[in-house]
């Protein structure tokens, strides 16, 4: 395994991180145990989880996702062998499948950063968090496969001091050590930055956004900022739902799998991604590789990343990601990976 640095802390997390969205829906708890044992085996260390999940979201389901890692983290004893990562909800404007979460109450006010953060600690089995975010902002942005902006005037929200001066005093608490972001965009990031700055508080270490050979939209922005401010991505999607694997290809679809199960993120079946897909894929097989770990590896190898959050339904697809980690893309498959860029750009924000 290989570690980077998250944000300006001391702390090396892995390359490779275990996202855990389909633990509670596609995956039981022994089969989230399993995955964790396996990855954790193999150096992961950061643990990436939201107390949305599992997704799609449900009231039926939320919060399993945390709890099956909270029964392993009692059973196995190794807390301190791993980082932590969960995350807050926040406003169901666009979200509508969150708005049951705490009836709806989820803007980032005290109230209910604390009550989130308390709920997550118990089902997670864990007094302190190594790195809390922000879900998505509580303003208004595009998000959630939404590349244009559309403003809204005179919104109704917390102001983004308010939310890093409650973030703060829960590190100060010890209830978590670093804060994080997701699904934010290059304002935002710098109005945290700013604000940390002016106002003495804690400074926020990464962001969670999404990030494949579909989706290099961060890359227009936010990736700048990310080097330059030391706030690296934790990138989420890196295989588009498993699209890039190629397995819905040719109108493929396999059992159980979450684009045949959930027509919601169709985006990664659009025909432009499909034939983006197509050259992905061909490029693989054409340099002997595997269409998954070649996507992978791309996110791996870039320098804003901080760490490659991947996610299995099963130990096969989670040994195949995480030997990716092995993988060094030559120059010329990544000048063949520029130019299917150029001809397909972000096909599915």
């Amino acid at each position: 395994m290989q570690y980077r640095k998250l944000g300006q802390t001391d702390i090396d997390v892995s390359v490779i991180a275990l996202g855990t969205m389909t633990w509670g829906e596609q995956n039981s708890e022994a089969e989230a145990h399993a995955q964790l044992d396996y990855a954790v085996e193999r150096g992961v260390n950061l643990i990436d989880a939201a107390e949305m999940y599992p997704v799609p979201p449900k009231p039926e389901t939320q919060g399993l996702t945390e709890r099956y890692i909270g029964t392993w983290l009692a059973k196995s004893a190794k807390r301190d062998k791993v980082l932590v990562a969960t995350k807050v909800a926040g406003p169901s404007r666009k979200l509508a499948q969150a708005a049951h979460i705490r009836g709806g109450k989820t803007k980032f006010d005290r109230a209910n950063i604390e009550a989130a953060l308390n709920e997550s600690l118990t089902r997670l089995q864990t007094d302190y968090l190594d790195l809390y975010q922000l879900h998505w902002p509580d303003r208004t942005t595009n998000h959630f496969g939404e590349l244009g902006y559309s403003h809204v005037e005179d919104e109704d929200t917390v102001p983004i001091a308010v939310t890093l001066q409650v973030l703060s005093d829960l590190v100060k608490a010890g209830k978590i050590r670093h804060i994080g972001l997701s699904n934010e965009t290059p304002w935002g990031v710098s109005q945290f930055l700013n604000i940390a700055k002016d106002q003495g508080l804690e400074r926020v270490v990464s962001i969670q956004n999404p990030y494949n050979l579909l989706n290099r939209s961060f890359e227009i922005g936010n990736a700048e900022i990310a080097i330059r401010e030391h706030v690296g991505l934790l990138a989420y999607s890196p295989l588009a739902f498993g699209a890039l694997t190629g397995k819905y290809l040719n109108g493929a679809q396999p059992v159980g799998a979450r684009l045949t199960l959930w027509e919601r993120f169709a985006r990664y079946k659009a025909p432009a991604a499909e034939q983006a897909i197509s050259q992905y894929v061909a490029l693989a097989h054409q340099h002997g590789l595997d269409p998954a770990q070649l996507a992978l590896a791309y996110v791996n190898s870039r320098r804003f990343v901080t760490s490659n959050i991947i996610g299995a339904t099963n130990l096969d697809q989670l040994k195949t990601n995480i030997d990716s980690i092995d993988l060094t893309l030559s120059v010329e498959v990544l000048q063949a990976i520029e130019g299917i860029h150029l001809q397909h750009p972000n096909p599915s924000p």
